[in-house]
């Protein structure tokens, strides 16, 4: 029924190791309103081994909020910048900084964001971090200048989860934001599918072959522990937590067809949610843990559908389009995002769940799969294909700013943003 690839997992260990999935970062599109903004080389970072104002200029340029102004000029936290130069270079902000090594190995990180308009300094900050944080460090200043900014939290010191295909192996993997500094969670010789956080930043759920057949499993992501939560006979399927991190919606198969079911995140009181005969697939709660979207082909194709935790009648949800499955929802509740089909075509699409808002479609690419919000919920990753490959995109809620996040080393899927806190 549905068009997500059945990349359908065997596990060959839990622990945590450096990942070779490397990404490169490339941005497209032009946003109707971005702010200009000139971030300077920090001083002495080419000897931090990072190059923080590097990372820091692509998360806000991969945000859609920011236009990067580029400038030269040796500048740091403690310099007085000519502001009249700046501001004739079209700056609305500046932000500079440095690096330094201290005695106990650990990098002291310090840098200044100024109004490059009044004159003025907006925020200064100092931490001294391992060299192994220096990445972290990086994403942590791109979401001070965010919120300042926007007043509103940055997601760039947030991670994704995924799974890479490559050499007969797959892998999921945890990573920052931007796909980088990534770790392996589970490497298999058998397809691993539907990643999905916990709301409390700790656990990851996910389907893993290794056994032979569908089997749901949570891990715990700092220690690699991980526990079956649904083995039952059929198969066992589409993970989604609650927004309290203590049950899990999961679709299963062991009283014949496949229907919702909630399980206790300790694999324990397994609660039927749906009685129908269709397919009930792909579920996800909504924001205030109420109402669970999900899948079903019951009206004779599948679209989405809303139904209260506690059962009850199921209301229909999209009506554009004959087609439309793997639904994600805004932190907020009031955008539903996924991926409707057009002929061949499988394409993101975002839709108001006000009332009466029509799909609206992002992108052009014709095999997307697997959108999930940040948390702040002004991007959306994407798993699409270009040039042959499985890549990650994320895309603007207007679809005007898009980042593909390529790897040169495998095919990369299932992409699903994890929450704030690290």
């Amino acid at each position: 029924m549905l068009k997500r690839r059945c990349v359908i997992a065997g596990a060959a260990g839990a622990l945590a190791a450096p990942a070779w999935a490397q990404f490169r970062v490339e941005i497209s599109g032009v946003g109707a309103t971005q702010l200009p903004i000139s971030i300077v080389k920090f001083r002495d970072e080419d000897r931090a081994g990072q190059a923080i104002s590097t990372i820091v200029r692509a998360d806000l340029e991969r945000s859609g909020v920011f236009r990067i102004v580029e400038g030269g000029g040796a500048l740091d936290e403690t310099s007085q910048p000519n502001w009249g130069e700046w501001r004739g270079r079209g700056s609305d902000a500046l932000a500079a900084g440095s690096t330094t090594r201290l005695a106990d190995g650990r990098v002291d990180v310090r840098f200044k964001l100024w109004d490059a308009v009044k004159g003025s300094e907006l925020v200064a900050q100092s931490n001294a971090v391992q060299a192994a944080d220096l990445r972290l460090a990086a994403h942590r200043i791109a979401d001070t200048i965010y919120e300042k900014l926007t007043g509103e939290k940055g997601v760039f010191s947030t991670r994704i989860a995924y799974v890479t295909r490559g050499g007969g192996r797959f892998t999921l993997r945890v990573a920052d934001a931007d796909g980088e500094g990534g770790q392996v969670a589970l490497n298999s010789a058998e397809p691993i599918i539907s990643p999905a956080w916990s709301p409390n930043g700790r656990e990851l759920a996910y389907v893993s072959f290794e056994s032979q057949k569908a089997v749901v499993y949570t891990q715990d992501v700092a220690s690699g522990n991980r526990r079956v939560i649904a083995n039952f006979r059929g198969s066992n399927s589409a993970p989604a937590w609650s927004p309290d991190s203590q049950t899990l919606a999961v679709t299963l198969s062991r009283d014949a067809g496949s229907q919702l079911y909630l399980i206790g995140r300790d694999g324990e009181n397994v609660r039927r949610l749906t009685t129908s005969q269709a397919i009930d697939t792909e579920p996800v709660f909504a924001p205030d843990g109420k109402t669970i979207y999900f899948v079903s082909d019951r009206g004779g194709s599948p679209q989405i559908y809303k139904i209260g935790v506690g059962g009850g009648a199921v209301e229909r949800v999209t009506f554009g389009g004959a087609y439309n499955i793997s639904p994600a929802i805004s932190p907020d509740g009031r955008t539903l995002a996924f991926i409707s089909r057009s002929g061949n075509a499988f394409r993101l699409h975002t839709q108001d769940l006000g009332g009466g808002g029509q799909p609206t479609g992002l992108t052009d690419t014709n095999d997307d799969e697997s959108p999930s919000f940040a948390p702040n919920g002004r991007l959306i990753i994407y798993a699409t294909r270009a040039q042959g490959r499985d890549v990650l995109m994320t895309t603007t809620l207007d679809g005007k700013i898009k980042a593909r996040l390529a790897s040169a080393a495998a095919d990369v899927r299932e992409p699903v943003w994890g929450p704030f806190g690290r």
